[in-house]
């Protein structure tokens, strides 16, 4: 029987989510540009990697191989066998290639996939804003793809977001409104702060809002300080 848990790869990331990323649900990390989300991600995949499965991993913004090799250290080469990368270069194929993901989840031969990452859910959605509620329902339409797929094959699905910066309400947001805050089951903050970073709770079914953890990013992935 499958652990109901898969690791981030980060051990305080891990413990501030309860043990890690939750089969069958979305967690999102958001944040400002450079604040540490793809290295989370990567460290994620990593993590996955190495325990022997295989990886989806959808960027939007420009994948770096130079990074992944950072991560992953002496074992780059082996885990980029495993690793199934998707660049959509619009809002329409990120859709597309989404919905293409069942076909590698469905696989019954070779490593099996345990995790899909989404890197970022909105870079692309942004070019869409000028639609308004066509893009939202666009959007919406992408996250439920997603949990479906982490539904029907019993798999976490880790997703990035941009922030959104409501001046009238003085407060900064995950980009997307209601459709990724309510379908996301665990929503975590990164806040930059000088060279230190901040991961904080801000949504989770069973731990306590506002828990976080300061960190730095360093060559292989990130350092709690």
């Amino acid at each position: 029987m499958k652990p109901d848990r898969v690791s981030t790869g980060s051990r305080p990331l891990d413990d501030l989510l309860g043990g890690g990323l939750e089969r069958r649900t979305i967690t999102q990390i958001y944040g400002e540009p450079a604040s540490g989300k793809s290295t989370f991600c990567l460290m994620a995949a990593v993590a996955s990697l190495r325990a022997g499965n295989s990886v989806i991993y959808i960027d939007t913004e420009g994948f770096s191989v130079e990074r992944f090799a950072q991560v992953a250290g002496g074992h780059a080469a082996e885990f980029a066998d495993r690793l199934y990368l998707f660049e959509p270069i619009d809002f329409a194929q990120q859709g597309a290639m989404i919905a293409d993901t069942e076909t590698l989840l469905r696989k019954k031969d070779g490593a099996p996939v345990d995790l899909l990452v989404m890197d970022s859910m909105t870079a692309l959605y942004r070019t869409e804003l000028d639609l308004g509620r066509e893009a939202v329902r666009r959007l919406s339409h992408h996250v439920i793809k997603l949990l479906g797929l982490a539904k029907k094959y019993d798999i976490p699905v880790l997703i990035t977001n941009q922030i959104y910066v409501d001046v009238e309400r003085d407060r900064v947001s995950g980009l997307g409104g209601t459709a990724l805050e309510h379908i996301s089951k665990a929503i975590v903050r990164l806040e930059k702060r000088d060279s230190v970073r901040r991961a904080m709770l801000r949504k989770h079914r069973s731990r306590p809002e506002g828990i976080s953890f300061d960190f730095v990013i360093t060559e292989d992935g990130i350092r709690a300080v």
